[in-house]
């Protein structure tokens, strides 16, 4: 865990914070066999910040001190049966008040996972939830285009109306309705 605590003042793969942090739990994961297993702990504690608002709250409360936050998130991450490196991650993350980026370095952990078993990573963001067969067909298509495999992380956004919002690395495919109908109210001002 002291890579861990010392990734602030390291260089790191990447140049973000969330990507540091995420680089140096990869590293640690990678060492002890145990990225799939982190993955899936980190997955789940993102959906969960996702589905609830107290826990959202929680991570982005200044107010709230290292210690009570690290025994919270602690507490959080036993019930969604989180292994030992996961809960440790977090600790460290409350001790150096990082646990606010703790979403960004859930997307960035997948993304290192991803490229090192040589797969990208799609944000797909629907006006409604895809089923499996959507999301293979999905994943097809864009393995076709993009010449690799690619995993698909689907999140769901009812203020698109329809279509999808697809994000490969930097690269955005909009084909969601409210792009279209914000381009067609655009052009009709003239």
């Amino acid at each position: 865990m002291k890579d861990l605590q010392r990734v602030e003042n390291s260089g790191g793969i990447t140049a973000s914070l969330a990507g540091r942090y995420a680089s140096a739990l990869y590293d640690l994961a990678r060492d002890r066999g145990q990225v799939d297993t982190v993955e899936s702990d980190l997955k789940n504690l993102g959906e969960a910040v996702r589905e609830s608002d107290d826990l959202a709250s929680l991570i982005r409360n200044p107010e709230i001190g290292r210690e009570a936050a690290a025994g919270a998130m602690d507490g959080v991450a036993q019930l969604l049966g989180a292994g030992p490196l996961a809960r440790n991650f977090l600790g460290v993350l409350a001790a150096n008040r990082r646990l606010g980026s703790l979403p960004d370095m859930i997307r960035a952990f997948a993304t290192i996972a991803a490229a090192a078993r040589g797969e990208l990573t799609a944000q797909v963001t629907s006006a409604h939830p895809l089923d499996a067969g959507q999301i293979d067909a999905l994943a097809a298509k864009l393995k076709e285009r993009e010449g690799r495999d690619v995993k698909i992380d689907a999140s769901v956004d009812p203020e698109l109306l329809g279509g999808l919002v697809v994000q490969i690395g930097s690269r955005q495919i909009d084909s969601s309705i409210r792009t279209r109908l914000n381009s067609l109210a655009n052009a009709m001002k003239g």
